[in-house]
């Protein structure tokens, strides 16, 4: 009797416990199955390879075919997800860093040769003696005919400190002039600045690269000084700007504002949900501000102007922009990290919420260059873009709101005494000059009253 107590006393007490890890095991069993289900479609990946090497009619490259099975992999996803091999890498960190060793030239093809557009100041081939309107017609004793822009500049970088000859004709003179250079640290110019109509500044942003914070600050310090009291108010111009470094687009941001978020981002795992704000500190102290803005104005562009006009810091003029708004995480690859998997990792955020993912930026005003809204590619166009989870678009049907009202302007102003009124015309800009001009006309006060801006319940 007491050993049969004692069998059921343990069976009892097992009972439970059993039962607690039916849901444990059924885990494992499916998390097993899954693995076991993976290995499966990777040995036929391996064998499908196998296959290919062995009787494909022509004989493979290895690398390449694998490479194209990983891009495969990566586009199947969304069009952002990539690989990044050593070379792709590379030129990609040129865009980033926003430095390479070289020359220092803006070059454009003509007739098939090199043409120098001009050199970049306080550069090797200004110093050497280059000039704007030079065609370059060899590098190293090699001729440029028959190759690429982009393979006669891939020819013309290289390390800091190495020798190149470069040789160029000049219009006018007789001849060949041979050039013996040495590379130095080249930075890639992203922003550039200029005084528009005597008291307004302007500020054009063509990439985020780790150049751009400064350059955008440095611009600003050199626009209030050239101006002083006479400054107006301030363009930024993101037109055909495709994005960039995120942290770049946060500090352009907070250059401009005060207080208040500036972005966030949210993704699968933790470490991907965060958020920043603006610190205390406005360069502009308030000044008026528009930002031009169009359908090529992506991802880091986004970022800024869905800031700004969040805060209703400034107006946004111009057209809907692209809609990208994943943000790509850089993952080393490779024994020396020369090789890099960029993937899709979060979604992020303007400061009231939004996702413009698939969706854009809608500017304030909608101005159009040619009279007309132009039908462009956007973000919700690619194939296999992430969906704005947002959004009450039917990705089979059709939108349940109604499409809101564009009301294109047509912003042709008046010619001033003098000027010709002959195309092309930035019509956007010019719009831009104008309502600067009659916002800075109004009291300090009423400017931002008369920021257009949607209404919020």
């Amino acid at each position: 009797m007491r050993t049969s107590f004692k069998r059921a006393a343990v069976a009892l007490m097992m009972a439970p416990m059993a039962l607690g890890a039916f849901p444990a095991m059924a885990e494992e069993t499916a998390a097993a199955k899954s693995s076991e289900d993976v290995y499966e479609q990777l040995d036929l990946l391996m064998r499908v390879f196998q296959r290919v090497r062995s009787e494909y009619v022509d004989e493979v490259d290895d690398k390449e075919v694998i490479e194209a099975a990983i891009q495969g992999m990566l586009r199947s996803l969304d069009p952002h997800s990539t690989y990044l091999n050593p070379e792709v890498f590379q030129q990609v960190r040129v865009q980033t860093e926003g430095e390479y060793g070289g020359l220092g030239l803006e070059v454009q093809m003509d007739n098939g040769l090199v043409k120098v557009v001009s050199p970049i100041d306080d550069t090797p081939a200004q110093k050497a003696g280059i000039k704007g309107g030079d065609y370059i017609t060899h590098i190293d004793g090699t001729s440029v005919i028959g190759k690429t822009l982009t393979e006669s500049v891939k020819e013309m970088r290289g390390p800091v400190g190495s020798m190149i000859k470069i040789t160029v004709v000049r219009e006018g003179e007789e001849g060949s002039h041979d050039y013996d250079i040495m590379r130095d640290k080249i930075l890639v110019r992203s922003v550039r600045h200029r005084v528009e109509d005597e008291t307004i500044g302007y500020l054009r942003i063509t990439t985020f690269n780790m150049q751009t914070g400064d350059g955008v600050e440095n611009s600003i310090k050199e626009l209030k000084a050239q101006l002083g009291d006479k400054m107006d108010g301030l363009i930024i111009d993101l037109r055909n700007n495709p994005g960039g470094l995120l942290n770049e687009a946060i500090r352009v941001s907070d250059d401009f504002l005060d207080r208040g978020e500036i972005v966030s981002t949210r993704g699968r795992r933790r470490q991907n949900n965060n958020r920043w704000y603006a610190t205390a500190g406005d360069m502009l102290d308030g000044m008026p501000i528009v930002v031009l803005v169009n359908a090529y104005s992506a991802s880091a562009s986004e970022i800024v102007a869905g800031a700004l006009q969040d805060h209703r810091r400034a107006v946004l003029v111009g057209d809907q922009t692209f809609g990208k708004g994943t943000v790509q995480s850089e993952i080393r690859l490779g024994r020396n990290g020369d090789q890099a998997l960029r993937l899709t990792t979060a979604r992020y955020y303007t400061p009231s919420g939004r996702s413009i993912q698939e969706r854009g930026i809608e500017p304030d005003l909608y101005v159009f260059n040619d009279g007309h809204r132009p039908n462009l590619r956007r973000e919700s166009d690619l194939n296999n873009s992430i969906h704005n989870e947002q959004s009450t678009v039917d990705r089979t049907g059709e939108e349940e709101d109604e499409d809101p009202k564009l009301n294109p302007i047509s912003a042709t102003p008046e010619p001033a005494e003098g000027e010709a009124a002959t195309p092309p015309v930035d019509r956007q800009l010019k719009y831009a000059i104008k309502l600067l001009k009659d916002m800075s006309a109004l009291p300090t006060p009423q400017v931002a009253e008369a920021r257009p801006h949607d209404e919020q319940g």
